[in-house]
């Protein structure tokens, strides 16, 4: 199973790559949709990780992939240009899913 990057920064696939995970940098929505079909597409893929922040600038489309597909795994993954912290967004999901403020 390989790990996947779809990132808006340079600098966070650039550490990626360090540990051995291959990537993209986007910063449009189409690029965004470019590249996860071509992970989609890939079957050695087994998680996709998307920075935040093209999270935030095109989520419908992201959700769409994640609600619409088994395969790969799609993770939200902040960086050190976040605006929030990793607990942040861990947080916000236990709200929206169990209706628990933490």
């Amino acid at each position: 199973m390989k790990y996947f990057l779809i990132s808006d920064n340079v600098d966070t696939l650039a550490g990626m790559r360090l540990v051995g995970v291959d990537g993209v940098v986007v910063h449009e929505e189409e690029e965004v949709r470019e590249a996860l079909d071509k992970a989609c597409a890939d079957p050695e893929i087994g998680l996709v990780l998307v920075t935040d922040k093209l999270i935030a600038k095109c989520a419908s489309l992201v959700f769409s992939y994640k609600l619409g597909r088994t395969r790969p795994l799609i993770v939200e993954m902040p960086d050190r240009h976040s605006d929030t912290t990793p607990g942040d967004s861990i947080k916000r999901y236990i709200s929206e899913v169990v209706g628990v403020k933490i």
